[in-house]
């Protein structure tokens, strides 16, 4: 396979073969929006019921990750954890020793730098592309094909890849060699989980002395403490429409979640010896929420300061 097979237009038929693997919900809209521009797909996951939603949008379903890949000259993966793709990939009966050399392989899931890199490693050894591509965007993103992928791997492996990142996602980012796009990412959701606490416990401050919550964002959106949060995701119920916590902090990105992320934020932090005192504070402060909130929007940190919010 060479760069031209990867690079083919929307009206070449020579597009490769893609198998996808993982089809969670970000997995099977990533899928589905590569269905929908002409790319040939076999994807795997445990799921019945997401097997069969992609059959029938049109994908071939496969009986493993390996049978997935066996006509495949790539392969995307978006799973939950570093110990899951260690499973798919590594090992001898893991994807890159049953892969030929000239397979593109991009794992969009995020987990620990170092575990990205071990991979990138062993597919090295063989012959094979290896990229990290975590995304940003949720759900909404995922399913609109306008997220955001943050890449690492060589210069020619993402120039390989991006026509089909762009197929999925409207801002892709090659940040470094391997294991960047990971470590990027997790810089990111650590400073967004600092700025979702802090701005849930300064609109606290304010209500608690009197303030209207939509009063004070808008002083702050004009202000020095303006950020994202206060621009498209304020956690204060009913200052803003169409966000999770104006419906009941359903939807969006899961509290577990952004503890997984800040996770391994802190464990890259400790692994390069790097002082992250407020990533750590909110590590804490999404661990003790996480216990009856996991699967509530990460803006409901909100709650606590008034657990009201989530009645």
């Amino acid at each position: 396979m060479n760069t031209k097979d990867l690079n083919a237009t929307d009206n070449d038929t020579t597009k490769p073969n893609i198998a996808f693997i993982g089809l969670g919900n970000m997995g099977a809209p990533m899928a589905e929006n590569l269905l929908k521009a002409g790319y040939p797909l076999s994807v795997y996951d445990l799921s019945e019921d997401a097997t069969q939603r992609l059959q029938q949008a049109g994908a071939s379903v496969a009986d493993s990750p390996k049978d997935a890949a066996r006509h495949a000259q790539v392969v995307i993966s978006m799973l939950p954890a570093g110990k899951h793709v260690h499973s798919v990939y590594l090992g001898d009966s893991g994807l890159l020793a049953n892969l030929p050399k000239d397979t593109l392989v991009i794992d969009s899931s995020t987990i620990a730098a170092a575990d990205a890199r071990l991979v990138a490693e062993a597919a090295s050894k063989l012959g094979i592309d290896f990229l990290d591509a975590p995304v940003s965007g949720g759900t909404g993103g995922a399913i609109a094909g306008t997220l955001t992928f943050i890449v690492g791997g060589s210069t020619d492996a993402f120039a390989k890849a991006e026509p089909i990142l762009a197929v999925m996602g409207k801002n892709i980012f090659h940040a470094g060699e391997h294991g960047a796009g990971q470590v990027a990412k997790i810089c990111n959701n650590m400073l967004l989980g600092i700025l979702m606490a802090g701005t849930a416990e300064a609109i606290n401050l304010g209500v608690k002395n009197g303030l209207d919550p939509k009063v004070l964002s808008d002083i702050m959106l004009q202000s020095s403490g303006r950020n994202w949060t206060l621009e498209v995701y304020n956690p204060y119920p009913q200052v803003m429409e169409n966000v999770p916590s104006s419906n009941g902090y359903q939807g969006g990105f899961m509290s577990k979640l952004m503890q997984k992320d800040l996770n391994l934020a802190m464990q890259t932090a400790e692994d390069t010896h790097v002082e992250t005192p407020m990533g750590a504070k909110a590590t804490e402060l999404y661990a003790a929420h996480t216990v009856e909130n996991g699967d509530k929007d990460f803006s409901s940190i909100m709650a606590r300061h008034d657990s009201s919010v989530l009645t």
